[in-house]
């Protein structure tokens, strides 16, 4: 197979008709009969395409502290010590004065700048000593990141006789049922089920004194705005409340306006145009061509990592289950998938197990992939914000991104 170079792929002969706006979608994404769902918007073509500029350009952030300033427990500094954490990022360097002094904060944080140790290093700090429970609770706005949150409130509370409850959807609640009745001092989830568990009166919030709402934007997208005032309401008002946010839209502005107090804002966002990953479109012919472009470039040696997105989660599966029938280690995340299942498959691929993590949108939401060669949308996504969710999981911590758009051919 011959390969066209312009940042991209080209197929090698073939045309046909159809817009090259993704308004149809390749792959095996349709069930027979079944429901479209959304109507995509159009995203102009061009959009996918960009030449990497250097991060190098960009002026380096000089954090004012170390994690040996703030004067944490002795055990929270081992732990912190444990995880090789030394300088902070700026997030970390801005937000910790301000929760370790009891100010509500406004975090403007992108995934991955080191926002949840940001907050529950000095949360923790404040929790030792404290009886009534459960006095935390974090709100998380999908299972993995709630399952990440609780990984390292884990790993920062060893040894402080402090417990957590996880409590997410897509996994049996009997469990997370015993673990409330235990009076864990955090409870950590994502709306629904907290709801799901209030009403069922299996948790209890007044003696809530922190709240953190973290990827709020990303909550508010995904239609938990109800759910949320009913949690929050249920809080004491004399708490702290920490809100975390890569964007900020009228409808977090009103979620501030009546959740918190006097907030510090503290902006640590990184560029949102991504402009440091080489992006270009591969054009296709059509489903079965695209299928064969795909899995003869995750043969070539430069696709170490790479996160392949499809927009259903019945074409996901098929998808992950064809490139690993072809010898192409490949596991597949989407809503189909139980919580043990999904854990299972990203701990595969993050450990190198596997080289290529099929998924749905849902896996650009709130995780930290380290070492993402490439980032390939097989589909192509709803809005032009889920595109740059997506394409966001390559490219992290000075390393080189890269991302490929398939598109249909164009005439």
């Amino acid at each position: 197979m011959a390969y066209q170079q312009r940042g991209g792929f080209r197929p090698r002969s073939g045309g046909g008709s159809r817009p090259a706006n993704g308004s149809r979608s390749g792959g095996f994404n349709r069930g027979r009969g079944g429901s479209r769902g959304p109507v995509k918007k159009y995203i102009n073509p061009t959009k996918f395409i960009n030449q990497a500029t250097a991060k190098a350009d960009e002026i380096p952030y000089e954090s004012q502290y170390k994690f040996s300033d703030f004067k944490f427990n002795s055990q929270i500094a081992f732990n912190i010590a444990k995880k090789g954490y030394e300088v902070t990022t700026q997030i970390q360097d801005q937000a910790i004065p301000f929760i370790l002094d009891g100010k509500d904060v406004i975090g403007l944080a992108n995934t991955g700048t080191g926002k949840t140790a940001a907050f529950l290093l000095p949360i923790i700090e404040h929790q030792m000593g404290i009886s009534l429970r459960p006095s935390v609770l974090i709100i998380a706005p999908t299972r993995e990141l709630a399952q990440q949150i609780d990984e390292q409130f884990r790993d920062f509370s060893q040894g402080l006789g402090l417990y957590s409850a996880l409590v997410v959807g897509g996994v049996p609640v009997d469990r997370q049922i015993r673990e409330l009745r235990r009076r864990p001092n955090f409870i950590i989830g994502t709306p629904g089920r907290i709801k799901d568990l209030m009403n069922r009166r299996y948790i209890n919030l007044e003696n809530v004194n922190t709240l953190v709402l973290d990827e709020a934007d990303r909550m508010l997208d995904m239609g938990f705005l109800p759910d949320i005032r009913t949690i929050v309401t249920a809080t004491p008002r004399d708490r702290q409340t920490l809100l975390f946010s890569a964007t900020i839209t009228p409808d977090i502005t009103a979620i501030v306006n009546n959740f918190t107090k006097e907030p510090v804002t503290i902006s640590a966002r990184t560029s949102e145009t991504n402009e440091h990953i080489e992006q270009d479109v591969i054009e296709t012919r059509d489903k079965a061509h695209k299928i064969e472009l795909l899995t003869d470039m995750l043969r070539l040696p430069k696709y170490e990592k790479v996160l392949v997105f499809g927009e259903t989660k019945f074409g996901v599966q098929r998808l992950s289950d064809h490139l690993d029938n072809s010898g192409i280690s490949s596991v597949a995340i989407h809503g189909n998938k139980n919580q043990s299942q999904r854990q299972r498959a990203l701990k595969q691929f993050k450990e190198g197990h596997v080289r290529v993590l099929v998924a749905t949108d849902v896996a650009a939401r709130g995780l930290d992939i380290p070492n993402v060669s490439h980032v390939i949308n097989f589909d192509t996504p709803q809005t032009y914000e889920d595109y740059i969710h997506r394409i966001g999981r390559t490219g992290r911590a000075g390393a080189p991104g890269h991302a490929h758009t398939f598109i249909e051919t164009r005439r």
